[in-house]
Parts: C-alpha cells; structure tokens; sequence
C-alpha cells in the first residue's frame, strides 16, 4: 500500500535551493510551509514560486500553506549560530528586536511586561529552554535557566493566552494574508486561534474561491469552542508546543486523541505538528521515540504529519522527508481501517439542517460500506470543492481515493487530504461527461487498468457541495 497519510514540510534556509527542494519533493513532501515568523513576505513569495515551478517539473502536485505569526511573542534573532543555555546561568529578559544572545534575551513585543508574570515559569522554543523568572527591575527581569537546551532563530517566548493582550488575526496576519491572496496561495493558517470568530475575522472567501484556512489548536481558549471553530475552518493543526504550555503535557495525548477524532467526525483534515523528528536537525535519524509518537499520530487519525524545523534549518531535509515518509508508509499500513471506519459511523455528526452536508455524509458512508464489502480498490470521486473528497477521506477506506477538480485551486488543496490523489480535470458541465473523463484519466494518469470495477462519487450539481451519486463503474479502455 502506498502512503497514505501527508507530509507537510517547512521551508527555509536550509531548503529553499532549488536542489534541495526537487529532494524533498522527490522524497515525498505533500505541502511546503512557509512560516511568517522567520521570513518576510518577498522571501516566501520567491519561495512560493520556486515550489511551483519544481513540482510542475517533477509533475507532482504540492500544495503551499502559509502559516501566519498571528499573536505569538518572539526572541529578536539569535543569529545564524545556536546558542546553548546551561542550567543555573542567569539570563536578563529586555524588550528589544535586534539580537538575542546567551545573557540578554530581547523581546520583540511591546506588552511583554505587562502580560508576563514575574516570579513564574518561562518556556522558550517549545520547551527546548525553561527559565524561572524573577521580580520586574525597570526594563528588564532576569531568569534562570532551570532546564537547559539549545535556541536559533527567533525561538517564541509562552505566555499563557488568558494573559495574551494581542489577539488573532494581527495587523500584520492581515496584511500578508492580502498579500498571498494575490499569489492565489492554496492554504493559510491561523495561529493562535480563541474562537470561530476569529477566523471570520480573516476576511476571506470561503475556499476553494479562497484559501483553505488551517485553525491552530494551541490554547485553553479553542478547547472551550472547539466545534465551533472547526466547523468554521477548513483543516484543523494540533499544535501541539503552546498547547502543552497551556494544558500541561500529561493531558496533552488525550487532547491529541480527542481534536483529531472530532476533526475527523466533521470531514476536516486534521494536522499533527511540533517537535515530530526533532533530533533530525542535527542528525542522520530519529529517536525510537519519536518514530513511536509519529506512529501513534497516524493511528490517531492523523490526516498530516508535520515537519518544522527539521527541514526548515535542519542539516539533510531530503532525509528528513523521506525518513517521514517509510515511518508514515509502514503506519498506514498497519491502520486498522476497518474499526475506524465502523467508529466513525458512530462519532460522525451529520448536519441535518444542512442538506449538503447530510446528502454527502450518507453517500460517503455508503461508499465505505460498499468498497469493503465489494473488495473495490479505487474510489473516483469528482469534486468542484473538494468537500466530496474529504468526507469520502475521513472514513480511511484501504481504497485509493483519487480526487479530481476542475477547479485548480481544489487540486492544490486536496494535497492535505488524507489518503488523495489530486488530479486537475478539464471538463466541466453535465455529470455524465465529467464521470466520463474522470474514468479516462484515472487509467491513463493514475494507472488504474482498464476493466477495473471503481466506484464513482460525484454530484449531478456541480455548482452544488451535495454528493448525490454514487456509481460502480468499469475503466474503460483506451479510444
């Protein structure tokens, strides 16, 4: 079986060569990330199109999510070098944005003191550093080091979101969100997210018309609205740094578990992220643990993994990807898709006051029932959305699911959908003739052999979300 769960894949210094992306591209990376924290916007842009070009190349499609600051306090630059904290040593914290460094860490965040809380704990880089702070002396408080560890970049600085007096989207959020819409980015995600309303605040257009918009799950806050903000967005990130910060790490497996499955439920991706292979960034392969965490993501439900830093400064970013990628292969594997298929007919949350919704939520049902009982290995489904895709993705059926849009945007989108092949389909209009075409290019673009028995999703509708039609189809041989 092929892989089935995606990859998504940071990009910066380290990988942003054109070699080094045809690498990662090669080896199996899905969607690129670009990050807003550690680079401009013409930066990412020139990035944004260097991907583009490799993977029409490599004729491969990557999707490009941009994933914005959003309200997240951070260091000023260490610098090219990492900068190693021993424990014990003293640290003074100062509000600054030009260069950080082992004794004076600069803050770039106005409020720093106003929100942080003297005489508590601070985390730094997702736990990489802790510092235990003392009292506020003027313009500066000082730390010491209590867990020690390594820092680069601009590493963010935990202050619990109760505490936070900015809010998501910021100004700056706002402004490249503008920017990458006249990119037509396929994907951005929204860091920092509290409730729904924060992401209507983006003001974009629903996608595919606009991006497909990622919520971070990384506060208490977004626990108390989880529903509502995934049924607002688009995808769903577990992130899981900030919000070990917030929740405590014990609980944090269980909260894993428990925004996955409720993603799943509603038909949207679900991206598991931070610290993944973290020890790749400096070395050849991951720890046992950390292959055993990526593992038990995918068996969570997982419709992503996510690499960071281990491709974005990391020492081999091609090794990392593929590394990712034979992990996240053997886990598909060995993923019990018939009981999560039979669990989620009891976890599934039909809209009933949604006919799209409920029309869909029965025909992928049925399809899933259908391929399994039938022994069919391939699932076709034909999408203007995308949304027949990804409802169909969420009942992890050990068929191939390829997934075929006219619109180009979808195609880019359904790289993060677990399990999807995506596929630009040059015809629009009546069912028949976008089935028709579908059959023909899942034998001569997929490999599908002709005589083959699929089975077909579409809507008869296709400016419509309903997924009203399911047909079991031969492939038909070459005119």
């Amino acid at each position: 079986m092929a892989r089935r769960t995606k990859i998504i894949a940071t990009i910066g210094p380290a990988s942003e060569g054109d070699q080094v992306l045809r690498g990662m591209i090669r080896a199996g990376m899905d969607v690129a990330r670009l990050g807003m924290a550690h680079s401009t916007l013409e930066e990412n842009a020139e990035r944004l199109k260097a991907i583009r070009r490799i993977a029409a190349e490599e004729g491969r499609t990557v999707g490009v999510l941009v994933d914005l600051t959003g309200p997240k306090v951070r260091a000023a630059s260490f610098g090219e070098d990492p900068v190693e904290f021993v424990e014990d040593a003293t640290v003074q914290l100062r509000i600054g944005h030009l260069r950080s460094r082992a004794s004076v860490i600069e803050v770039d965040y106005e409020a720093f003191f106003r929100d942080v809380e003297p005489g508590g704990r601070m985390s730094i880089g997702d736990g990489r550093v802790i510092l235990q702070l003392g009292d506020l002396d003027g313009e500066r408080i000082s730390g010491t080091v209590v867990h020690g560890g390594v820092l680069s970049g601009r590493p963010g600085l935990h202050i619990p979101a109760d505490r936070l007096s900015l809010s998501a989207p910021t100004p700056e959020d706002l402004r490249a969100v503008g920017y990458f819409l006249e990119h037509e980015v396929d994907m951005i995600a929204l860091s920092f997210v509290r409730s729904a309303d924060d992401i209507g605040r983006l003001g974009t257009e629903p996608h595919p018309n606009g991006p497909l918009v990622v919520a971070k799950i990384e506060t208490a806050a977004a626990l108390a609205d989880l529903q509502g903000i995934i049924e607002k967005s688009g995808a769903v990130m577990v992130a899981r740094g900030d919000l070990g910060n917030e929740c405590g790490i014990e609980v944090l497996p269980v909260l894993q578990k428990q925004i996955i499955r409720q993603c799943i439920s509603l038909g949207r991706p679900a991206i598991t992220a931070t610290q993944m292979f973290e020890s790749m960034i400096a070395g050849p392969e991951p720890t046992r643990a950390e292959v055993s965490d990526v593992a038990n993501a995918i068996w969570d439900g997982s419709s992503a993994v996510m690499l960071s830093g281990e491709t974005a400064v990391g020492i081999d970013p091609a090794n990392v990807v593929a590394t990712m990628s034979r992990v996240a292969e053997h886990a598909d594997e060995n993923f019990d898709h018939h009981g999560w298929s039979a669990e989620l007919a009891e976890l599934r949350l039909t809209d009933v006051d949604d006919p799209a919704s409920s029309v869909t939520d029965a025909m992928t049902f049925a399809t899933a029932r259908a391929v399994e009982e039938l022994g069919i290995s391939t699932i076709v489904c034909v999408s203007g959305s995308g949304f027949t895709v990804r409802s169909m993705a969420r009942f992890r059926p050990s068929a191939r699911i390829l997934g075929y849009s006219a619109d180009e945007r979808t195609v880019g989108q359904l790289s993060l959908s677990w399990g999807t092949e995506p596929f630009h389909l040059p015809e629009e209009g009546e069912v028949d003739r976008r089935v028709a075409r579908a059959l023909d290019l899942c034998r001569d673009q997929a490999g599908v052999p002709p005589g083959e028995l699929v089975a077909v999703l579409a809507g008869t509708d296709p400016t419509s979300r309903a997924t009203n039609e399911l047909r079991l189809e031969r492939v038909p041989g070459p005119a």
